[in-house]
């Protein structure tokens, strides 16, 4: 029995086919993000087998140790995404100041983070990359539901793409035999509510006492929730998002304004769980509402499944 196979390639243009004054623009763009994935995802997997793993030394605009993986990827992702010829600036979590590409008049404006949970390159766990896409603007500083577009791509036992166009939420897998992206999970919905909850418990003693209230109600149900945490929100929103529950980031008493970065990881993964029928929030507020004062601009995040996000805001909003 013959089964059609649709590449993100051809998905995406039949995507931009909806729209009468498309021009083959915001595909191009895509592409070649799907492009610098596959290369990513490819040094990964020979990580420890050539000179790429380790410190460089240097440490980001946020005071991180830059992980030499992390240099590649920043590097790959803004130059072909200023060589597609479609980008008027990029911004990238690794650098401090955006790119403005003046050779062309790109309509788009792309954020990213290259290497979402660099941290656990060296003990060989799942890592991703994060990207989001606006329209250009005269301001960098769009709130997060002015998106075009955002996804990730997770580095795992296999390689996803999963992205939203506003229309839905679509996962690709790479099928290392022919090198592309085939549509394996479409109309991606993430369950009502799920069991599963994700948040550094280590920062316990910093958390607002209502805070621990929802995690001391979650574990004392009759059927208790479950922990998961893999120090990659990449990896941990994937699993929320296929398996439902809910994903975490607070503020604490050291990070009054949380941790997490809202253009760079906040504005896409909410994008992204409102869109396959879930909800996020930021201390009561819609996240993707939040008109952002600075491009680092750090935001606490709580998304996931519509019921376990009602259920959070009932003692945390």
């Amino acid at each position: 029995m013959y089964n059609k196979v649709i590449t993100l390639t051809e998905f995406i243009l039949k995507e931009e086919r909806r729209f009468k004054k498309a021009t083959g623009s915001f595909t191009l763009l895509l592409t070649q993000i799907e492009n610098a994935a596959k290369i990513i995802a490819s040094h990964i997997k020979k990580t420890g087998l050539v000179d790429i793993i380790g410190q460089t030394g240097k440490k980001n605009v946020y005071q991180e140790e830059v992980q030499k993986l992390d240099e590649f990827s920043d590097r790959l992702l803004i130059d072909m995404v200023s060589e597609s010829g479609q980008a008027h600036a990029v911004a990238s979590e690794e650098v401090e100041k955006p790119i403005y590409i003046k050779k062309n008049s790109g309509k788009y404006s792309v954020f990213f983070d290259p290497l979402d949970g660099s941290s656990n390159i060296s003990v060989n766990i799942t890592m991703g990359t994060i990207f989001s896409i606006y329209h250009k603007a005269a301001d960098l500083k769009q709130p997060g539901d002015k998106q075009v577009a955002a996804g990730y791509i997770i580095y795992g036992t296999s390689v996803m793409f999963v992205y939203s166009a506003g229309a839905g939420v679509n996962g690709f897998t790479l099928d290392p035999s022919i090198g592309a992206f085939i549509l394996s999970h479409p109309n991606i919905q993430i369950p009502a509510k799920g069991r599963i909850y994700t948040i550094n418990e280590g920062y316990w003693n910093l958390y607002d006492q209502s805070l621990k209230n929802y995690l001391s109600s979650i574990k004392k149900e009759e059927k208790p929730y479950k922990t998961r945490y893999a120090a990659c929100m990449v990896a941990d929103v994937h699993r929320i998002l296929f398996q439902g529950g809910i994903f975490m980031y607070p503020s604490d008493s050291k990070h009054p304004q949380g941790k997490l970065r809202l253009m760079y990881e906040v504005n896409p993964m909410a994008f992204l769980i409102r869109e396959a029928g879930g909800l996020a929030t930021s201390n009561g507020n819609d996240p993707l509402k939040i008109k952002p004062l600075s491009l680092d601009q750090r935001v606490p995040i709580a998304l996931g499944s519509k019921e376990e996000i009602e259920k959070y805001l009932k003692y945390n909003s």
